[in-house]
């Protein structure tokens, strides 16, 4: 498995691998993946956008997307690992690819929001130092119309990149 930039040559690699992925997952691409140039614009140059790739197939997928505004320092992470994939450490290795991606583009925090009761997915990101910054009671209406609580986990970037210099790691990047 390869861990890269999006490229546009992967854009049909990229909509197999979102036909892939079930429907209540999708909303955690936070754009409608289904609207036409929304795939197409995941791959033009410059998007902090990386995909897991196995065998010319992409297996998952990382944004970090830079917020706006007062928040313009804030990126917010969207990590999706295709189900047949998951547990086996790409997800945590595409998050990690966003936080080195935080610290290229000069971002202090990242957040990434995740459904509360989903425990490995929650511990996956602590174990890279995110940390629960916010609780929201019924703020996810899933497929059957249940309300499930999200959780708000945030990482300081800039601490990380502290840590890296101190480490002499920052060197190496």
């Amino acid at each position: 498995m390869v861990i890269r930039a999006l490229e546009t040559a992967d854009r049909d690699a990229v909509e197999r691998f979102v036909d892939r992925v079930p429907e209540g997952d999708r909303t955690f691409f936070k754009e409608d993946v289904e609207a036409p140039g929304v795939l197409d614009a995941w791959t033009e140059p410059g998007t902090a956008r990386a995909v897991a790739v196995e065998d010319g197939e992409v297996i998952g997928y990382v944004a970090l997307v830079p917020l706006v505004g007062w928040s313009s320092h804030v990126g917010e992470v969207r990590v999706i690992v295709d189900p047949e994939w998951r547990g086996r450490g790409i997800g945590r290795a595409l998050a990690s690819r966003a936080v080195i991606a935080a610290i290229e583009l000069d971002l202090r925090k990242m957040v990434v929001e995740v459904v509360a009761d989903h425990e490995p997915t929650i511990a996956m990101f602590r174990s890279l130092g995110f940390d629960p910054e916010a609780l929201l009671t019924n703020h996810v209406c899933d497929q059957s119309g249940a309300l499930r609580d999200l959780m708000i986990l945030a990482h300081s970037a800039e601490e990380e990149w502290s840590s890296m210099v101190v480490a002499g790691i920052a060197d190496e990047l």
